[in-house]
């Protein structure tokens, strides 16, 4: 199913990123995850493509993995870095003919040891050409793209910011996922000034919660950077174990999904890391549900 038709059919949606393990207990602690949040009936899933593409293989492994065990929509993220045209078209006509139907398109970060992008000869300069050349080519598969709520890291102009993302918009993109954020007022300001700018795809709100000090910094750190919003820096610093920094975590995310879920966003996409608890806990911090056991 398309992902567009979901989220055309259903007030609000759900959904979960995973990435491709490194090796076999990976997988199968994945999977026992995957197993967990299946009650909870995401929308859709998606997977994580390596920066400069180097999880290519391990990436359509586990989503055909997904697809034959599961009966969940799944997303592949698809990125301009380390590919040139014809070897995206070959990728997408595996995907296609996997079964795979959707796909996030994808500047890309820079492979290991490369700070700048630097666009493949014969390749993709942004995202927006990524999906033009999907739509041109592949029209059955449905497209989204990322959006930026604190602003992206490589266009600190927030008005030139607009046109890009518009750009991707207009190019056939058919909805946005944005890249996690604290703050809500910082998704709401987002969401308005893609009104303004005529964007009218439904706009799902990106969210991981914080589960030790160190991932913390870390997200911080990521290339698009976090803000973290002094009243979640207090009540970290009181945590004395990264259990406490976990509920910690948990409770402000609670809080977030309630909040958006009162000013009507279209849908929630949480960053798992590969772990299921955290979500499991989220839903049932909200009366989602009181009935799963669980998990890792």
């Amino acid at each position: 199913m398309l992902v567009k038709d979901i989220l055309e059919n259903n007030r609000i949606s759900f959904s979960f990123e995973f990435f491709p393990p490194k090796d076999e207990p990976g997988w199968e602690n994945l999977f026992a995850n995957i197993s967990d949040l299946m009650p909870l009936k995401p929308a859709y899933v998606s997977v994580t493509y390596g920066a400069g593409g180097s999880t290519r293989d391990r990436t359509h492994k586990l989503i055909v993995r997904i697809q034959q065990e599961t009966n969940l929509t799944v997303v592949s993220h698809l990125t301009c870095v380390g590919s040139n045209r014809t070897e995206t078209g070959e990728i997408l006509r595996t995907y296609a003919a996997s079964g795979v139907k959707n796909i996030l398109a994808l500047r890309g970060d820079p492979p290991k040891g490369q700070t700048d992008f630097v666009q493949p000869e014969d390749g993709f300069a942004y995202a927006a050409d990524l999906v033009t050349f999907i739509k041109k080519n592949f029209p059955q598969m449905g497209v989204g793209v990322a959006g930026f709520p604190e602003g992206h890291p490589a266009t600190p102009n927030r008005l030139l910011e607009m046109d890009y993302l518009k750009a991707k918009v207009d190019a056939g993109a058919d909805y946005i996922v944005t890249q996690l954020f604290f703050d809500n007022r910082d998704f709401y300001d987002f969401r308005d000034r893609c009104a303004l700018a005529g964007i009218t795809v439904p706009i799902i709100a990106g969210l991981m919660p914080i589960t030790t000090k160190s991932g913390m910094v870390r997200m911080a750190e990521l290339a698009a950077g976090a803000r973290i919003p002094a009243p979640l820096l207090r009540a970290v610093d009181r945590a004395r174990s990264d259990e406490q920094v976990e509920k910690v975590g948990v409770h402000w995310a609670s809080e977030q999904v309630r909040d958006l879920i009162d000013n009507e966003v279209r849908g929630i996409h949480f960053y798992t890391l590969n772990h299921s608890r955290q979500a499991l806990d989220i839903y049932q911090s909200l009366g989602v549900e009181d009935s799963i056991q669980l998990g890792a």
